[in-house]
């Protein structure tokens, strides 16, 4: 998926109406006024939500004698998913490696472990009195 298609598919999800409506649209095919039944929306509303999944390829259109039902994209979806799990696994790698190097930190000689620190009682210094 190119970078513009991506951007598109996010800008689209953005909108929580259209997100409900890919929702919906998960469950099987449906036609304007199936998927504006839950909205309190007029349909040319849901008809410009329709438009912009339609131009950011998560939904298409096909014409079914009067009928033009909609339908989901998987296609689309599993793009940007991919996307999604690439992220996860750069940011995954990267707090690996961070919990590594602080593990490392905490326990290279010469270091105070923090559980060491936070368990051991406070040391008193002895008070200085006018006699010393």
């Amino acid at each position: 998926m190119t970078a513009e298609r991506l951007d598109a598919a996010f800008s689209a999800l953005a909108d929580p109406t259209r997100r409900a409506i890919v929702g919906r649209l998960a469950q099987g095919d449906a036609t304007v006024n199936e998927l504006a039944a839950p909205f309190a929306m007029s349909l040319p509303g849901i008809s410009k939500h329709l438009k912009v999944l339609e131009r950011s390829g998560l939904i298409s259109r096909r014409k079914d004698a009067q009928f033009r039902p909609c339908h989901l994209e998987v296609d689309a979806l599993d793009d940007a998913l991919d996307w999604i799990g690439a992220q996860r696994r750069v940011w995954s790698e990267r707090f690996d490696r961070l919990d590594a190097l602080l593990a490392d930190i905490q326990g290279a000689p010469g270091t105070r472990n923090a559980k060491a620190t936070a368990a051991a009682p406070a040391k008193k210094r002895p008070r200085r009195t006018s006699r010393d």
